[in-house]
């Protein structure tokens, strides 16, 4: 069986250079340069009955899903700001630091292809920001681009499989 079926001459796996993160109600999070890994752990549980030969039983236990951050460049956008501060937003009064009705978010995790079609996409659910650093360590020396980051705590995630594998434009030479 070929790894692409709608492109069976494809053989070369999705880069990770193209992809974009969009919250829930179809807006897309602007600039984000980087996101670490999707990754979940199951505990295994070990057990033996005292009748077993001398060896142990395993078996599934509970499911971790590690934070995803996002990195992307300092601009004047204040979304990553505005969500982290529904969390725990300083000064804002005894009482009123979390909003707890609305600090919560779903994401979609959109993969394209090397032509920009969407090729693959993860929903992640419940997500909200653990930790969030507006700037990186400044540094007059360096030559870098300013960085902030978002991690983002979450409660599971799953691949979207109502977005197919698209059919890749193939490349025609021009008639000269």
């Amino acid at each position: 069986m070929p790894k692409f079926s709608a492109n069976p001459e494809r053989f070369d796996p999705y880069k990770t250079f193209k992809f974009r993160v969009k919250t829930e109600d179809g807006n897309y999070v602007a600039g984000i340069s980087k996101v670490s890994a999707l990754k979940r752990t199951t505990d295994v549980v070990k057990h033996r009955e005292g009748g077993d030969p001398s060896s142990s039983r395993k078996s599934p236990g509970q499911t971790e899903y590690e934070a995803v951050t996002l990195e992307r460049g300092v601009t004047h956008d204040v979304e990553f700001e505005q969500w982290a501060n529904k969390v725990w937003n300083y000064g804002s009064g005894l009482g009123s630091e979390v909003s707890l009705k609305d600090f919560r978010k779903n994401l979609i995790l959109e993969v394209y292809n090397e032509a920009g079609q969407l090729a693959i996409a993860y929903k992640i659910y419940r997500c909200w920001p653990s930790e969030y650093q507006a700037l990186p360590e400044l540094d007059a020396g360096a030559n870098a681009v300013a960085i902030q980051t978002l991690k983002l705590e979450n409660e599971g995630w799953e691949r979207d499989y109502d977005v197919t594998e698209p059919t890749e434009p193939s490349f025609v030479e021009p008639v000269v």
